[in-house]
C-alpha cells in the first residue's frame, strides 16, 4: 500500500469556542480558513470551515471532526469546489504527524471525481505558521 499526496490544506485559525461541563469534559470548536496547494488542486478554504474536538477528563482529544469547503482549480485548469469531512483521533504514538484522519470528499470536478470514492488518509502536521492537513489517496497497486 502506497500513499500519494493529493493536496495540502494550509490552515489559518480564525476563532476558538470552548464548552466545559461539571465533569471536566469539554468541546472545542475552531473556525478556520486557509489556502490549498498540490499536484491535483490549488485554491482556498471558504469561510465556514470548523474543526470540532471532544476532550476527555484527562485532556485527551479523542474525537476530531472537521468540515470545510474548498474553491479553486483542478489540475486541468477547471474551476471546481471540494467538500471535505475529516474525522479522526489524536494518536500520541505517531512520530511524523500530530494526528491521522479518514477524509470523505465530494467534488464537482470531473477530473477529480476519483476523490469521491478513493480511500483517503489525512495527516495533521505542525508548521512555523500553524497547521497543515495533507490529504493522501491510498494506492493498492
Amino acid at each position: 500500500m502506497e500513499l500519494e499526496e493529493v493536496f495540502t490544506v494550509h490552515v489559518k485559525i480564525l476563532e476558538t469556542f470552548e464548552l466545559r461541563n461539571s465533569e471536566d469534559d469539554s468541546v472545542v470548536m475552531i473556525t478556520f480558513t486557509g489556502d490549498v496547494t498540490g499536484k491535483y488542486f490549488e485554491g482556498i478554504v471558504l469561510n465556514g470551515g470548523v474543526d470540532t474536538q471532544v476532550i476527555g477528563k484527562g485532556g485527551d482529544r479523542h474525537s476530531l471532526s472537521a468540515r470545510y469547503m474548498l474553491q479553486g482549480e483542478d489540475f486541468t485548469g477547471q474551476s471546481c469546489e471540494i467538500y471535505i469531512e475529516n474525522n479522526g483521533n489524536i494518536n500520541k504514538k505517531l512520530k511524523s504527524s500530530l494526528f491521522r484522519t479518514s477524509p470523505t470528499i465530494i467534488t464537482n470536478s470531473t477530473a477529480l471525481s476519483f476523490l469521491n470514492s478513493d480511500i483517503l488518509v489525512g495527516e495533521g502536521k505542525a508548521t512555523d505558521t500553524g497547521l497543515d492537513i495533507i490529504i493522501y489517496r491510498v494506492s493498492t497497486s
